[in-house]
């Protein structure tokens, strides 16, 4: 396996990447150019592909040797046995599905463990700018405006848990943003105010 190391890659997704075992099997869903899953493979020899939609960031990930196919996540994962993977991965993409809750049935059927990533819709500057400004946020997690925005579905983090509780959806871990450092302490205290991502790991609950 090569030692060289993968171009730099987001935040969040340099967290999940450190949330994957060593040699393990994933399945990166709305994979996009490929960035999470060629770090994988290049530094923790992983067996893993992606699902994409768009055909530029198809090209995009065959340039990085990152196995992918194209596929739309509101037909399903039919494809796939179950337990078939490691781990399942969906990094801020959940919010444009059609329906959240099949894409998540899906992946829990399909994965042993699922990583999600989601904007948070409660952080305190979405809050404010709905309350003094009375317009649909703008923010560097959500940049679209109310007109070419392809979130359909935006939660919060407390909807989020609810949702698991609700269908027995067991959060295993939990790691909450602030892109501000010096909140990061407030983040973690207080996330569905002060967190702007959310990135869990989840299973079937017993």
């Amino acid at each position: 396996m090569s030692s060289i190391k993968s171009e730099h890659i987001r935040p969040d997704l340099e967290l999940i990447a450190g949330l994957v075992k060593d040699k393990s099997t994933v399945l990166d869903l709305g994979c996009g150019e490929g960035e999470l899953l060629h770090k994988l493979i290049q530094e923790k020899d992983v067996q893993g592909h992606g699902v994409e939609f768009s055909d530029k960031y198809i090209y995009s990930c065959v340039n990085k040797d990152v196995p992918v196919i194209h596929a739309d996540l509101n037909e399903g994962l039919d494809d796939y046995p179950d337990n078939s993977f490691d781990y399942v991965i969906l990094s801020r993409t959940l919010q444009v599905v059609k329906r959240p809750d099949i894409v998540l049935k899906e992946m829990l059927r399909v994965g042993e463990k699922c990583i999600i990533s989601l904007p948070n819709f409660g952080f305190w500057k979405i809050r404010s700018q709905l309350l003094l400004k009375g317009k649909m946020p703008v923010t560097k997690t959500l940049p679209y405006h109310w007109y070419d925005t392809p979130n359909i579905h935006l939660s919060t983090i407390k909807d989020f848990k609810q949702f698991c509780q609700n269908k027995n959806i067991k959060i295993i871990n939990q790691i909450y943003i602030n892109n501000d450092r010096s909140n990061k302490w407030l983040a973690n205290l207080l996330p569905n105010c002060f967190a702007n991502l959310a990135i869990f790991t989840i299973q079937n609950g017993t």
